[in-house]
């Protein structure tokens, strides 16, 4: 059976939750057997003040998030959304450090399948000849579908996600003989970002027979 794989985004005031910024937006994104299955955005309300600079880049303004549903909702909300779901994100530590951050403002309990894969890591490994590890300079090199306007969740988390469908094929096709019956699956994605850049086929390969020996373990039980 596919996985199914939240793609996430943030808007947010300001850098980070450390330096007082808070979530404007998020959206998520659900992608499954290389289709975008579901999609969820709303802009949040938490009482913060958006700098001129960020509205500018954002398109989001004080007066939009005053009728805004609160941020405690939204989290709630999309945390159903994406029960059960593996993470992806483009530059995953920023979107995760909100993430966790408003979820526990939320009081949500964390989802033991929330781990991230970050697309701007994978990237990295994956195309080394890529003039740009940003969202929009990849899109364009991949001549992926164009979202609408940048640094607007619901369209970014778009674009993360035919990305990562993109990658996901692009691995299938680069290691076919490493991979054989193997899928690809979120976690050779977590593997993948993290290893050496000259190893990559070394990491598919023990991803591979990893996969193999819970497949023999399972055939037993079907039987």
């Amino acid at each position: 059976m596919s996985e199914t794989v939240a793609v996430i985004d943030f808007e947010t005031s300001g850098l980070g939750p450390a330096n007082g910024g808070r979530a404007t937006e998020i959206a998520a994104v659900l992608v499954r057997g290389g289709c975008i299955v579901g999609e969820y955005q709303s802009l949040m309300h938490t009482g913060v003040h958006v700098p001129p600079f960020i509205e500018q880049l954002t398109g989001i303004s004080n007066e939009m998030l005053e009728g805004a549903p609160p941020a405690d909702q939204v989290m709630r909300e999309v945390a159903e959304f994406t029960r059960g779901c593996p993470m992806v994100a483009h530059n995953a530590g920023f979107d995760r450090g909100f993430w966790q951050f408003e979820m526990r403002k939320a009081e949500v309990d964390p989802d033991p399948a929330h781990e991230f894969a970050c697309t701007v890591l994978l990237a990295r490994r994956l195309y080394p000849e890529a003039p740009s590890c940003k969202l929009g300079q990849l899109a364009r090199w991949h001549e992926l579908p164009d979202m609408g306007r940048a640094h607007r969740a619901l369209a970014d988390a778009k674009t993360t996600a035919h990305l990562l469908i993109r990658m996901e094929r692009d691995i299938e096709r680069q290691f076919e003989l490493e991979l054989g019956l193997a899928p690809v699956r979120h976690e050779l994605l977590a593997r993948l970002q993290k290893a050496n850049k000259t190893a990559l086929k070394r990491c598919v390969s023990d991803y591979a027979n990893v996969w193999r020996k819970r497949a023999q373990q399972v055939l037993p039980l079907q039987a």
